[in-house]
């Protein structure tokens, strides 16, 4: 069937998307919409369509997660503690001190994590991805179908609607002839009554006949995905024509091109990829991780510090004497001279001991550099690899079943249709023949019915 479209006009603007408001709407005529602005329409506003377009986001940042597994991993922390002071527990022991304590550090990390997975994970994803992209495609051509379909079944019945209200115009004509004939005495008025309830039927069925397109325009908008601009028309005409290609090629296109059997390869190959993910778990894995970081202490009571050291000094001093006296007891030369100079403690030492704590919270010291590797190969897990491999396998071969299946059902599903198209261009030639015979027939009647020769009752029934 190929679709010859007549007038592109666009729908009000007040009603549709801003990329159809550019169109020009027609105001005299009213608004009209052609079979391609609705499928248009359709591809940018029907919302169970858009939900498949949306899952394209969710598969192409899997994809860039899965190659991003590629590389290491790496982490940043600083973290900063307040400690007041007292005595502090550590391994069975009690360190105390004697001021608070300000205390940071920084880490930075690299984690590289390598499996067989790693690398099989991508090419998994993509094909993900690929199956998306197929479902869109399918998506986006089974919404065409649905679109044309509401829009011709849109057009049959306001073709019929047109057809009940000739059928109206008829009606009323019988009334008023008979009418005309129960005035000059050559009917009844039983012939009247049942002229004025024929016409009242077949207003009745016109009534119905108009609600039926107006709700068949509903449902074509709602499939579209927009509100019903008031006063639509739609205005796309068809030429039937056979088809020009036989079955063995249209069969050839369907198999490499339908998206719903390409969509169930591309899950099919999604699912073998998953088993040898699973399968490679019973292989060695691979981390290696390094980092460089750093840490401060500051004492809030520097004091404390320098009570300490000074003490610390005063201490060694008084021993460097004690042996100084025991040396010289013993004969040996004296050492006060070293005691006297080695042991001071100043206010340069104190000013040194404040400023070496005054650190926190950015002055780090570096701690040393470390690079640890592990290979790691899993022995045993109580049989979970094992269901992990059966369960990936089970569906792979679902996915294969699936898309035998949905072979066989294009097949089918391709054939009854070109055998129906074939017989629907057909029927339409032998009704366009029959319509042919009837207008015929009725010019004939018409022509029989001014000369007299023919009754009006069988001129109704021609026009019929």
């Amino acid at each position: 069937m190929r679709f010859t479209v007549l007038v592109a006009l666009a729908l009000a603007s007040a009603l549709l998307p801003v990329s159809a408001i550019a169109q020009v709407a027609d105001t005299v005529r009213g608004t009209v919409l052609t079979l391609d602005e609705a499928i248009a329409l359709a591809q940018r506003n029907n919302p169970l369509h858009l939900q498949f377009v949306n899952d394209r986001r969710a598969a192409s940042a899997s994809v860039r997660a899965a190659y991003g597994a590629l590389l290491p991993s790496a982490s940043l922390s600083f973290s900063s503690e307040y400690r007041k002071e007292g005595s502090q527990p550590f391994q069975g022991l009690n360190f105390s001190t004697s001021s608070d304590v300000y205390q940071s550090s920084y880490w930075l990390g690299l984690q590289y994590d390598i499996s067989p997975s790693t690398f099989i994970t991508p090419k998994l994803e993509s094909a993900r991805r690929d199956a998306v992209e197929a479902d869109i495609v399918g998506s986006s051509h089974t919404l065409r179908a649905l679109i044309k379909q509401d829009y011709l079944e849109a057009l049959k019945s306001e073709a019929q609607a047109i057809l009940q209200d000739t059928l109206t115009a008829t009606a009323q004509v019988q009334l008023e002839l008979a009418r005309a004939r129960a005035a000059v005495g050559s009917g009844t008025e039983l012939d009247v009554t049942r002229a004025e309830v024929a016409l009242g039927t077949q207003q009745v069925a016109a009534l119905r006949a108009r609600n039926t397109a107006e709700v068949d325009k509903l449902r074509l908008f709602e499939r579209i995905g927009v509100a019903q601009p008031a006063n639509v028309r739609l205005t796309s005409q068809f030429a039937v024509t056979a088809p020009s290609i036989s079955l063995d090629e249209v069969m050839r296109v369907a198999r490499e091109e339908n998206p719903t059997v390409r969509a169930y390869r591309s899950r099919e190959r999604v699912a073998s990829l998953d088993v040898r993910r699973a399968q490679s778990q019973y292989l060695p894995s691979l981390s290696l991780s390094t980092g460089w970081g750093g840490y401060t202490q500051q004492y809030t009571n520097d004091r404390f510090l320098v009570e300490g050291q000074r003490s610390q000094v005063l201490q060694n001093r008084a021993q460097c004497f004690s042996t100084d006296s025991i040396r010289q007891g013993a004969g040996l030369a004296p050492i006060t001279a070293f005691c006297n100079s080695e042991f001071q403690f100043g206010a340069a030492d104190e000013a040194a001991i404040r400023r070496e704590n005054d650190r926190f919270p950015f002055d780090f010291t570096r701690q040393p550099f470390s690079l640890q590797a592990r290979v790691s190969l899993p022995l045993f897990d109580g049989f979970a690899r094992e269901q992990r491999v059966q369960v990936a396998q089970a569906t792979r071969d679902d996915a294969r079943y699936q898309v035998r299946q949905q072979e066989l059902r294009l097949t089918a599903d391709v054939s009854a249709a070109y055998f129906t198209l074939v017989t629907a261009v057909r029927a339409s030639e032998v009704q366009e023949q029959n319509a042919a015979k009837a207008r015929d027939e009725l010019r004939l009647t018409e022509e029989r019915y001014r000369v007299g020769a023919a009754t009006f009752l069988e001129l109704a029934e021609s026009r019929s």
